[in-house]
């Protein structure tokens, strides 16, 4: 029994740590419940050399509240420069580093895919220990279906650029999922009402945090809820069903989608993007498209 009266685990019964290999290993961390880390996370950053973090400080607390006292360095868009030299050169020399993000998987929406890719290029040995993603816990909390999806990262801040790639994505026959920011959520949840139709969608908050909330509606209710409840905090994510969740159009509303993107673009263009929100056949909304159009003094 051990000093709190728990039995021991004899020697044959002690997990076994495997000496960590040189070379880079991309180690997932918690999106938020410092809890959810693996075991075999603890055991590689236990025994790396060098910890490449998005952000010191951010992994200062996890290193603290686990006891990993291995040395950081800074590994970002705005350090890379100077930072990757230092990395391939500690590489080169045996060492083993490990990259972390701010939160959950790396490369997922953070500038680490460029370091694994130089470290490819300079062939050191490349291997992961999984964990924590905030993107297939949102789709599993969202009820909307997961055998295919399409992950956009953030949605572009500035609304022209927003809408466009919201535009590209709408005819993606797959559930989609963004990352997006609290003060930009309603206006981004109100462009993706108008440019994919009522789909059913989630957003997903502070998930496994202590104010985790996932609202489950469609896009123009949410677009709504969002309006009116102003900015929200934590981190977010956005799952959206695919082309044909929602319910078909009305003919009336058909036409009047039809009309408004008739006004700012050619028929193959207005009617390749209604056909695309709202999930129908390109070919039979075009058809309407130029009857609409011969129909315009």
């Amino acid at each position: 029994m051990d000093g709190n009266g728990r039995p021991q685990a004899s020697d044959g019964q002690a997990r076994r740590k495997p000496p960590l290999a040189p070379g880079l290993h991309i180690v997932a961390t918690p999106i938020g419940n410092l809890g959810d880390i693996t075991l075999r996370a603890l055991d590689v950053l236990a025994a790396a050399d060098l910890i490449a973090c998005e952000d010191t400080r951010v992994f200062a607390k996890l290193a603290t509240h686990h006891g990993i006292a291995a040395p950081t360095i800074s590994y970002s868009d705005a350090t890379q420069a100077a930072s990757e030299p230092r990395i391939l050169r500690a590489l080169g020399k045996g060492a083993r580093v490990a990259l972390v993000s701010d939160a959950g998987t790396p490369l997922i929406s953070d500038p680490g895919y460029r370091l694994v890719r130089a470290a490819l290029a300079a062939g050191h040995p490349v291997s992961a220990a999984p964990g924590p993603s905030a993107v297939p816990m949102a789709l599993a909390l969202s009820g909307l279906p997961t055998d295919r999806f399409f992950f956009g990262g953030f949605l572009p801040a500035k609304p022209g650029e927003r809408r466009r790639a919201i535009a590209e994505a709408a005819a993606v026959p797959a559930t989609l999922v963004f990352f997006e920011a609290p003060h930009r959520l309603a206006a981004s949840l109100a462009d993706l009402a108008e440019l994919l139709g009522d789909r059913p969608a989630a957003v997903a908050r502070e998930l496994t945090k202590l104010f985790e909330e996932v609202r489950r509606a469609s896009l123009g209710e949410l677009a709504v809820h969002y309006a009116a409840a102003g900015e929200v905090k934590g981190e977010i994510a956005l799952v959206i069903g695919p082309p044909g969740e929602a319910a078909p159009p009305s003919a009336e509303a058909l036409d009047q989608a039809l009309r408004q993107a008739l006004a700012a673009a050619s028929v193959k263009d207005a009617a390749a993007e209604i056909a695309a929100r709202f999930g129908l056949r390109r070919r039979e909304v075009y058809a309407r498209a130029l009857e609409l159009k011969r129909q315009t003094p």
